[in-house]
């Protein structure tokens, strides 16, 4: 196995390019950081190092491994705050980490008195990554494929609403039906959150279905292109409340059945049942 003493000295020589600093910034011995790189090479069979007059470079071996280091790292950290119970971890998909879930860390904190709580926001596959890497105690997502070892808990139910500016033709509706709605292009957000699988589930295999005009990356995005009169989109409602309320966009709902994302909060079965993870769980879900 990677000696993870080693690791440490290999990233922080990879991120000061010189063994001298790499040293004085560890409070070690110049040539301790030089012999756990030479261990680190002859186990790992690949130069890592290129040594030279103006200083020290990496090479690709060293470059592919240092994500791998740093991953390894992080969750030797993470390990130990787990065993003492005394942070916290909390991944969330990007709309929810934005829009909701904010409010509910911090009445947590307030009720809880957990003294470091860290909230991590990324995609959707980002978020399930970390949490199957064990870099995150607990994630809050828009969706999860089942996998052995994980709980997935039923959060709450958001309403997916049309999001148009006010002077768009559809504006004034109260609600905008199946077939009108499967006609429209709409404006695409952030990849990966599920939306199109949510879709598909609402208007049925064979379709018809709405045409995507853009890929904008974010929801963000897509909010300043509807009001700019780019386009319209497809939004949880809870992104656009403060919109509505000051009046730069409307959100109409979709008819009957509706049209809504199940939100889930999922953790290890590990560490399911031990506080601060329990007492989070707890706190969104009940």
């Amino acid at each position: 196995m990677l000696n993870l003493v080693w690791l440490k000295s290999f990233i922080t020589l990879v991120q000061h390019r010189s063994f001298q600093a790499a040293a004085n910034h560890l409070g070690i011995a110049q040539p301790t950081i030089s012999q756990h790189i030479q261990k680190l090479e002859e186990q790992l069979e690949v130069l890592l190092i290129r040594r030279g007059k103006a200083g020290c470079e990496p090479t690709r071996a060293a470059l592919a491994l240092m994500p791998f280091a740093l991953s390894m790292l992080r969750l030797d950290e993470r390990a130990r705050e787990a065993v003492t119970g005394t942070s916290l971890r909390v991944g969330a998909s990007s709309n929810i980490g934005i829009y909701m879930l904010q409010p509910h860390v911090r009445t947590f904190i307030d009720r809880q008195a957990v003294p470091d709580v860290e909230l991590v926001i990324d995609n959707n596959p980002a978020i399930a990554r970390q949490l199957t890497s064990g870099e995150l105690d607990i994630a809050v997502m828009e969706w999860w494929h089942p996998k052995p070892g994980f709980q997935a808990h039923d959060w709450k139910q958001e309403p997916v609403v049309l999001i148009v500016p006010p002077d768009h033709p559809c504006a004034g509706l109260n609600q905008i039906d199946r077939e009108t709605l499967a006609g429209m292009t709409l404006l695409g957000g952030e990849p990966g959150t599920g939306t199109g699988r949510l879709l598909a589930n609402f208007f049925g295999g064979s379709g018809p279905f709405p045409e995507v005009s853009m890929q904008l990356g974010s929801t963000e995005a897509v909010k300043q292109a509807v009001k700019a009169g780019l386009g319209i989109s497809l939004v949880l409602a809870a992104a656009v409340s403060e919109e509505v309320h000051t009046g730069t966009l409307r959100a109409i709902p979709v008819s009957d059945p509706g049209l809504a994302k199940e939100l889930m909060v999922i953790c290890p079965e590990a560490i399911a049942r031990h506080p601060p993870v329990s007492t989070f769980v707890s706190h969104l879900c009940h």
